[in-house]
């Protein structure tokens, strides 16, 4: 991915510099046509072509942002509740990342979502432990983290 970065980067500056002019425009042109090259030629890399994998990664941004600012307005209704009925708890829920970097983004999204902290990864990297502020329907609670970012996760370091 470094490597088409760089080359659609080179490529925008040379347009750039052969137009004389060295605006942002003529670079943002450049970038235009070094993408459509770098993605005609992308078996040249053996990789996949780069931009989609930031449009992954954009696209795990904004669900995380999404995110953050639904569970802060679910915790702020529970909390101004007049009688505070909240049920905490703590599941297990089994995870299929294996890099130490992918467990580690996981669990801090989980923790940085308002309403959920991830407590301790179990010694075979196969189990996180998550305190819930309201823990309802557990199952829910699972399968929402695992489709809304380790999903997300695994796709953006395929």
């Amino acid at each position: 991915m470094a490597r088409q970065l760089f080359a659609n980067i080179a490529i925008a500056l040379i347009w750039a510099f052969l137009h004389t002019s060295y605006t942002f425009k003529d670079f943002f042109i450049g970038f235009v046509i070094g993408a459509i090259l770098l993605y005609i030629f992308q078996r040249r890399f053996g990789q996949d072509f780069y931009l989609r994998k930031i449009l992954k990664v954009l696209k795990l941004s904004f669900i995380f942002l999404k995110e953050i600012v639904v569970a802060n307005f679910q915790v702020f209704f529970l909390v101004i509740k007049p009688k505070l009925y909240l049920r905490p708890g703590i599941i297990q829920l089994p995870i299929d990342v294996r890099s130490p970097l992918k467990i580690v983004l996981l669990a801090n999204m989980i923790t940085l979502t308002p309403g959920t902290l991830t407590m301790e990864i179990s010694p075979d990297n196969k189990i996180l432990y998550i305190h819930v502020l309201d823990i309802g329907d557990e199952e829910a609670i699972k399968n929402d983290i695992r489709t809304k970012f380790e999903n997300n996760i695994k796709e953006c370091s395929k």
